[in-house]
């Protein structure tokens, strides 16, 4: 089961890449637009890799204390997360 926790923190890594390249966007469309919508996104995204990063923490330092019978509904929350900010990134970089 070692195995899903290495795969969690994977994706987790994956969604803190994909998050970083969505912020810097973000950033990018804000200095260029000063729109108050485009902070939100970057507080939403900024919040998703604190959560990202605290799992990856979690999941190496505290590994022993997961029941490994939670540890396929990781995997499954992360892909799904993974999704989701995979179609934000895509719907982000199509050209208007």
């Amino acid at each position: 089961m070692a195995m899903l926790m290495d795969v969690s923190a994977a994706v987790s890594l994956v969604n803190i890449g994909i998050l970083a390249v969505l912020l810097a966007m973000y950033g990018r469309i804000y200095r260029n637009t000063r729109a108050v919508f485009t902070l939100g996104l970057m507080f939403f995204a900024g919040m998703l890799v604190l959560h990202n990063a605290i799992a990856v923490y979690g999941y190496f330092a505290m590994a022993p204390l997961y029941a490994e019978a939670l540890l396929p509904y990781f995997v499954g929350v992360h892909i799904a997360e993974l999704a989701g900010i995979a179609t934000l990134l895509k719907v982000t970089l199509r050209p208007l």
